[in-house]
């Protein structure tokens, strides 16, 4: 027995080493000098501001400014998950309700359809982006709110599309932290 005991803990520590300090640092160091941005959390610094990270979403509820994808979360990347609540749930029907009611209490004049993406939680609850469609919906708040011409809102929106991953994958989106700085003059 004593003659095992001394190779598995020999090769519990080495194994400990490599796996739990060598790869994590090796790759670490990789990121850092090939993904620099990505590897610190693709923040969006200003002139030394820290505004937030093009990857995390962040709640915006003021007229003046875009509104990302309703949250389960509050927003709150400890708590990253999403409502978990099955379309034949009683308290999902009620809570996409209530927020279609906060659009139209918003902008009660705007005749377009709500896109499915301002009512209803992303699964992280943290998605920083919303579709094309949430974007042009709310462009006559903002506009009428900012004092602007919707026009001139249009275009930062179409500025701020980004087109689909590789080209391929996904649909056209607009990061909304990205889109409301722009709109406060800071980009």
């Amino acid at each position: 027995m004593k003659n095992q005991l001394r190779p598995a803990l020999t090769l519990l520590a080495l194994l400990t080493i490599i796996t739990g300090v060598i790869y994590p640092l090796t790759v670490t160091g990789i990121a850092q000098v090939i993904f620099p941005h990505q590897a610190n959390g693709s923040l969006i610094v200003i002139d030394s501001k820290t505004y937030g990270s093009k990857l995390i979403g962040q709640q915006f509820d003021d007229p003046i400014y875009f509104w990302g994808r309703p949250s389960a979360t509050g927003y709150s990347a400890a708590a990253s998950s999403g409502s978990n609540l099955g379309p034949m749930n009683p308290s999902l029907e009620e809570a996409v309700q209530a927020r279609i009611e906060a659009l139209h209490a918003a902008d009660p004049n705007n005749p377009l359809p709500i896109p499915v993406d301002l009512v209803t939680a992303s699964a992280s609850g943290l998605d920083p982006h919303i579709s094309v469609a949430s974007a042009l919906y709310q462009v006559s708040r903002v506009a009428s709110a900012r004092g602007l011409s919707e026009a001139e809102v249009t275009s930062l929106v179409e500025k701020y599309t980004e087109g689909r991953q590789f080209g391929i994958f996904g649909e056209p989106r607009v990061n909304v932290l990205s889109l409301n700085l722009a709109l406060d003059g800071i980009q």
